[in-house]
């Protein structure tokens, strides 16, 4: 009897748990839908955000500031949406909000959150920078506000009006560096056989696995253009902020002595320098706000309205996919320079080429701008995209490259077939040269592992590219007979763009990196300008006069993409959720981790045919 009453009350326990958890999944499944729903209706309704009468348009950069956003798209979304992966900040997301900004009577002062500002190449500061300085030309008024400014957050700010920083906060301006880790007493103790072959004097891309210390001649080049960079980092910023330029300077280098005077108080310190104007809480610059643009009730803030926010409001054809008449193609090329199809922020040789071939075989583009931002990767992609280039040339199309932050080495390459390259002064440019690494890992199989490989094959190279062998001298000797040609063609096809010997160029090569200042007066580049100048340039060449458009050559989105995109993008406006992801936690540690981590990808990622790659490693600190 008890067996069966508890055999009973288990059946109606498991009977009432299959209900509840039945009621639970829909009650689930019906609120998802609902949510779909909802973000269904708000991404296809048509109405963009409303932009208050009277409101601060707050430009809020978080992670990279990049010439266009990386990976893809419906990927990205959805990591931003859920604060994942690494956060991106599209430069020209910005420089578009801010001009349409300074027109509308709604906008009343423009905010510079600089907080979650990561890196940024100093192009693209500038570029940035003078839409600040446009915006400030209506009258209307520019305020700065973080808890503490990077150097890259401070460049921007000093182009405010005012200046606003917590009490416990700090301007750090540690200028630029290069600095990496150099593995040949790692690679040494392990016992690998790193082979290196490569042309070039300057080409400091393998030194790592060469050397425990940076050479002479690549500390030599890396002087001169990061003092480059740095003089006009100040140049500009004492222009901006109205500063003495050795009163930036001084801070810059006298910072530990600066701090010290005042007790410690690093806010103290920079307010002393004229960095900033006032030290303010979060809630004194929000007072500050509302009374500048009123309050809005039901936040008890001041009215403001995102970026992302004011150009959907705005809509419009900013890349100019609906453009008609006559149109200067853009196309962007990002990123490290790979094989086959790459998405956005890589460069492909198959994709980008396919973009470039696009825009060659349009009617309606008259003119091709291709915007360089890549320290290269392999050479064999990199010549498939010049030789597109060289097409739309043979084609009767003006070719014009357009470099930004970094277009070195294989970024030089597929900047050769053009009939004029742009380039900041500030661009870092140059590094032709070649190299290729093949390190093989028989000593510590056999000496650890007492594992060793033998065996016959039909010819000397037979199982020669096996990484368990030793290299075959003979190999090694081909090998680098390619690499010496990889470089003679190089120099050769630069020789013939530039219209000098390649001598000449062999004199300026050598993998030297160099600056766009120094590269436009060596003749490596025609022009000295950005974006905007190297588009009105190709207009020119193409006899467009001011009757044209700009249209960006992206790869298109398929309809399921499309609609994943719009919901990803609305859910952040609908549901109040911050979608611009945090930049990385710089703990100690986990930097370290990170850098580690980044080389072995870097190295996974190189996948030229022929093993050879014009790259240089090129970022600054």
């Amino acid at each position: 009897m008890n067996q069966n009453l508890t055999s009973s009350i288990k059946n109606k326990f498991r009977a009432l748990w299959r209900g509840v958890d039945t009621t639970r999944r829909m009650t689930l499944n019906i609120l998802f839908l609902a949510i779909i729903g909802v973000l269904i209706v708000a991404a296809f309704s048509g109405g963009g955000p409303d932009v208050p009468k009277s409101t601060v348009l707050v430009v809020a950069p978080s992670g990279s500031l990049v010439e266009q956003l990386g990976g893809d798209p419906v990927e990205k979304m959805k990591q931003q949406l859920t604060g994942d992966g690494e956060a991106e900040t599209l430069l020209k997301d910005l420089v578009d909000a801010i001009s349409v900004a300074k027109e509308d009577e709604r906008v009343k002062v423009l905010v510079l959150d600089l907080d979650k500002l990561g890196g940024a190449g100093l192009t693209k500061l500038q570029d940035l920078g003078a839409a600040i300085d446009d915006f400030k030309d209506s009258g209307k008024k520019v305020i700065a506000a973080a808890d503490n400014y990077s150097q890259s957050g401070y460049y921007l700010a000093a182009h405010a009006d005012e200046i606003y920083i917590h009490p416990m906060g700090m301007v750090i301006l540690d200028g630029f560096g290069r600095y990496r880790t150099y593995y040949k007493d790692g690679i040494d103790r392990l016992e690998l056989d790193w082979n290196i072959f490569k042309v070039g004097t300057f080409k400091s891309a393998v030194e790592p696995y060469l050397r425990n210390d940076m050479s002479p001649a690549a500390r030599e080049a890396n002087v001169e253009w990061m003092g480059d960079l740095w003089r006009a980092f100040l140049t500009d910023t004492s222009e901006a902020r109205g500063l003495p330029f050795e009163d930036l300077v001084a801070y810059s280098e006298n910072i530990g002595a600066l701090i010290e005077s005042v007790g410690g108080d690093t806010a103290k310190a920079a307010l002393n320098a004229g960095l900033i104007d006032t030290i303010a809480t979060r809630d004194q610059v929000r007072d500050r706000l509302i009374e500048l643009v009123g309050e809005d009730e039901d936040s008890h803030s001041y009215h403001r309205v995102s970026v992302e926010d004011f150009l959907k409001a705005e809509g419009g054809d900013r890349t100019g996919e609906k453009a008609k008449g006559d149109l200067v193609g853009v196309v962007v090329a990002r990123g490290m320079i790979l094989g086959g199809t790459q998405p956005p922020g890589k460069i492909g040789g198959d994709s980008t080429a396919a973009l470039i071939r696009q825009a060659r075989q349009d009617d309606d583009i008259k003119a091709i701008v291709l915007r360089v931002d890549s320290g290269g990767g392999s050479a064999f992609a990199s010549e498939i995209i010049r030789r597109e280039c060289q097409l739309a040339k043979e084609q009767g199309k003006p070719v014009v490259i357009s470099m930004g932050s970094v277009a070195a080495s294989g970024g030089y390459w597929i900047s050769m077939a053009s009939d004029e390259i742009w380039a900041h002064p500030t661009t870092i440019t140059g590094s032709i040269g070649i190299f290729g690494m093949f390190p093989t890992y028989q000593k510590p199989l056999a000496k650890y592992l007492g594992m060793r490989v033998d065996g016959v094959g039909t010819t000397s190279l037979a199982g020669a590219f096996r990484p368990d062998r030793k290299l075959d001298p003979e190999v090694g000797k081909i090998i680098q007979s390619i690499i010496n040609k990889g470089y003679d063609e190089f120099i050769t096809l630069a020789a013939e763009a530039r219209g000098v010997t390649p001598d000449d160029i062999d004199s300026i090569a050598q993998g030297r990196v160099w600056s766009g200042e120094d590269a436009h007066s060596l003749g490596l580049v025609d022009q000295l300008g950005g974006l905007d100048d190297a588009i009105a340039s190709a207009a020119k060449m193409a006899d467009l006069g001011d009757d044209f458009s700009v249209k960006y050559i992206e790869k298109e989105l398929d309809f399921k993409q499309k609609m994943m995109a719009d919901l990803f993008a609305t859910a952040g406006s609908v549901f109040g959720i911050d979608h611009q992801a945090t930049a990385a936690n710089s703990v100690p540690h986990r930097e370290v981790l990170r850098l580690i981590e980044e080389q072995f990808e870097l190295l996974d990622q190189f996948n030229d045919p022929n093993g050879i790659y014009a790259y240089s490693w090129l970022e600054v600190d």
